[in-house]
């Protein structure tokens, strides 16, 4: 699979798990914790892999685009200290909403970034072939992702 590819797809899934939590009932809060542990694996594994590996393949390859790559670590330093404060917190939590909420929205910001002002930059550069190689090697990494979204290494920056 293509690594751009691969990122879109997770994308797709966590805007998938947004809406539901977004269309779940104000006190449904067994169902809201469970969609937001989904939440915290989902972008943990995504940031791991776009940190570790899409990330620096895509700064050497087109040097242009380390401002977005520095940007992008940056949102993901503050999201993942929000899921960690998430694990932590109960859902009935007054904080618990809206908290979720400004993941929600900061995650939206950080996907439409990606995918709209450098992606096809990457793409071009990039091409099919080295493409495809990396996202073999992060379909791989998934498996090697830590749970804790503070082992992150953006999490230490």
């Amino acid at each position: 699979m293509d690594a751009i590819v691969l990122l879109k797809d997770d994308h797709k899934t966590v805007e998938e798990l947004f809406k539901k939590f977004e269309n779940a009932g104000e006190r449904a809060y067994k169902e809201k914790q469970r969609i937001v542990e989904q939440i915290i694996h989902e972008l943990t594994t995504h940031a791991y892999i776009e940190e570790e590996i899409f990330y620096p393949a895509a700064r050497a390859a087109v040097p242009e685009t380390e401002d977005h790559v520095l940007e992008s670590v940056e949102e993901h330093h503050v999201v993942v200290w929000m899921l960690s404060e998430l694990r932590k917190l109960e859902p009935e939590d007054e904080r618990y909403d809206a908290k979720v909420t400004v993941l929600i929205e900061n995650v939206r910001h950080h996907v439409e970034e990606e995918e709209q002002e450098w992606f096809p930059k990457v793409r071009e550069s990039l091409g099919r072939n080295r493409l495809r190689e990396l996202g073999e090697q992060m379909e791989k990494a998934k498996a090697e992702a830590p749970a804790d979204p503070l082992a992150v290494s953006s999490a230490r920056q």
